[in-house]
């Protein structure tokens, strides 16, 4: 029987894109002490033959009432899903004596993020595009791939990366109604919404991979792989809202924003940067 390590790790390296798109059930995880199998841990992905990787990739700027504008950005995401899709099950290879419950809510997330990749996908489609028509770029592994253990991961990732995309979601979701894509916003609010719980999951579990019954900024930020820093994971406008419904105090808010006034960084977040043209 094929485990829940080789399962993820087969995802992982699979470069066809049906798979990448609409992966098959997985097996469930191991119990809690059962022995797990180590396999070797996948730091890079497979890629589609449709997937054109680049080292540095433009972004449309400006208003989004061009399809192909509001094309590229929803390719955007939808590389950003794959991204996270991929790491999510990379961490179940790399740390498969993970406790089972964490096992089995990664899983759910990972799931979260193939349904916001095919919504993604039949939007673009709907806006007269495919996979494959733009460039993409491999941020997240680039960051993420070898990062050293779960308490980073899920700390860089999930609080760090996810929560800052509750920031972008209010202003994307706007652009895409003042060009009249009223579907495109509808999907944008609603995977912000589904993002609000995959930060709250990665909320609960970082105290409890530390050890501790919570977690503060300090604990966050320490536990950043190299050379990420919190300067990195908010918009540019904090949304407050969104962010304590998923879980975040406000002691934790105004440490994240007066570490990003004191350590303004260069290497900006994802979207924010290939929405402005310069990832």
């Amino acid at each position: 029987m094929t485990s829940l390590a080789a399962w993820a790790r087969a995802y992982v390296l699979s470069d066809d894109l049906a798979t990448k798109l609409d992966p098959p059930a997985p097996p469930r995880p191991p119990l809690d002490g059962a022995p797990a199998p180590r396999l070797d841990r996948p730091l890079t992905p497979g890629r589609p033959a449709a997937l054109r990787v680049m080292a540095r990739v433009k972004s449309p700027r400006g208003s989004l009432v061009d399809p192909k504008k509001r094309a590229h950005l929803v390719h955007t995401f939808l590389h950003h899903e794959l991204q996270a899709a991929e790491l999510m099950a990379a961490m179940l290879v790399a740390f498969p004596d993970a406790p089972r419950a964490f096992q089995v809510g990664l899983v759910r997330v990972f799931f979260d993020e193939i349904r916001h990749m095919q919504g993604y996908r039949a939007h673009l489609e709907r806006l007269g595009f495919a996979v494959g028509d733009f460039p993409v770029r491999d941020w997240f592994w680039e960051r993420l791939g070898a990062v050293p253990s779960l308490v980073s991961f899920v700390a860089a990732m999930g609080v760090g990366f996810e929560g800052g995309n509750l920031d972008h979601t209010r202003r994307f979701a706007e652009a895409f109604d003042a060009a009249g894509d009223h579907d495109g916003a509808r999907l944008v609010r609603r995977v912000g919404e589904e993002e609000i719980v995959h930060v709250r999951f990665a909320l609960a579990w970082l105290p409890r991979l530390l050890g501790k019954t919570r977690v503060s900024f300090d604990d966050f930020a320490a536990a950043l792989p190299p050379p990420l820093t919190p300067s990195v994971m908010q918009g540019p406008v904090m949304d407050r809202v969104a962010r304590v419904r998923a879980g975040y105090t406000e002691d934790f808010l105004d440490a994240l924003v007066a570490f990003a006034a004191a350590h303004p960084s260069g290497a900006r977040s994802p979207t924010r940067d290939e929405a402005r043209g310069k990832a």
